[in-house]
């Protein structure tokens, strides 16, 4: 078992464990150029994007936005923002493989890296330029990632609630090596549980999560829906994954909100010191406490994220 006097905080260690994913259909355009005595082009648009790893659907019109998922999340965590901001801009939502009923073909290998490899690929093949990419979670390090190793495809980054190290939780002094055997017990065990105590386990540690009673709900069957193999190649990943060492680097601006609650979640100087620590080499990084919020800020704070969000596009 995993003691809790390692972690930061309990409730913010389960709300990270729980972090992450992406997945939906396809989309985008290309504006084409005609001469005023010539007929009307047609427009080219892009190849449906296909791929065992994620999906996109893409709603409303404008710049475009991509929005990423965390573990064991449904693309319809981010379902309220999709549509309030599809009059302003194209927004592409992504449901990654082998969570919340996304089919998953790849057993127990990688996770965040083919993910990463395919935001990549998916916004070379759509004619993207240089999106703002939002990520929740796990989503948010591999929107990270993707800005660390693709900096020409990115325009700008939204870690929410997202650390670049999450096995931080153990401590200051904590590394890849000395997480490993904590990463391969989460996979074992999310892999060994029937259904029923794995439910339950669910059900507990969504409180935890936020503060919201429906978004608990869809927490525990968005997990239940999930792929065993998938939750469990994926948190070991998350856990056995520092992109600490590539921030000083970093030419993609960053925007970090997180989150805070006195009651039950991560206490505000707690949030705080973890989340300057974490993000301490990182240029400019735009760190925003979200105070009255669990994991899932979008939902705890519907308000006050959408003003970040609105903040995030408009700089």
């Amino acid at each position: 078992m995993l003691h809790h006097r390692h972690f930061v905080g309990r409730s913010t260690f389960r709300a990270l464990f729980m972090a992450s994913a992406a997945v939906a259909a396809i989309g985008g355009g290309v504006l084409f150029a005609t001469d005023v005595w010539a007929e009307p082009a047609a427009a080219t648009a892009p190849a449906p994007f296909v791929s065992d790893r994620l999906s996109v659907e893409v709603v409303g019109q404008g710049p475009d936005l991509i929005l990423i998922p965390g573990f064991g999340c449904s693309r319809e965590v981010w379902r309220a923002e999709a549509e309030r901001l599809k009059a302003s801009h194209q927004v592409h939502l992504v449901q990654l493989a082998g969570f919340a009923g996304e089919p998953w073909t790849h057993g127990d290998g990688p996770f965040v890296q083919p993910v990463v490899d395919e935001l990549a690929r998916y916004i070379r093949d759509q004619g993207l330029t240089a999106p703002a990419v939002a990520g929740h979670s796990m989503g948010g390090l591999s929107a990270l990632m993707l800005a660390q190793q693709k900096p020409e495809l990115v325009g700008k980054v939204m870690t929410v609630d997202s650390l670049p190290f999450f096995s931080a939780l153990f401590g200051p002094q904590a590394t890849v090596e000395g997480a490993r055997p904590y990463a391969e017990q989460a996979a074992a065990g999310m892999l060994a549980a029937d259904d029923a105590s794995f439910r339950a386990g669910q059900v507990r540690g969504a409180v935890g999560y936020s503060r919201d009673p429906l978004t608990r709900e869809r927490m525990v069957e968005w997990s239940m829906a999930s792929d065993r193999h998938a939750m469990a190649a994926a948190i070991r990943d998350v856990m056995l994954t520092d992109v600490r060492p590539g921030l000083a680097t970093m030419t993609t601006p960053v925007w970090a909100p997180y989150a805070s609650d006195a009651d039950g979640g991560a206490p505000a100087a707690m949030a705080d010191a973890l989340w300057r620590q974490e993000y301490a080499t990182l240029p400019g990084v735009r760190l925003t406490r979200v105070d009255g919020s669990r994991h899932f800020i979008m939902s705890d704070q519907p308000a006050k994220f959408a003003e970040l969000m609105d903040q995030f596009l408009a700089n």
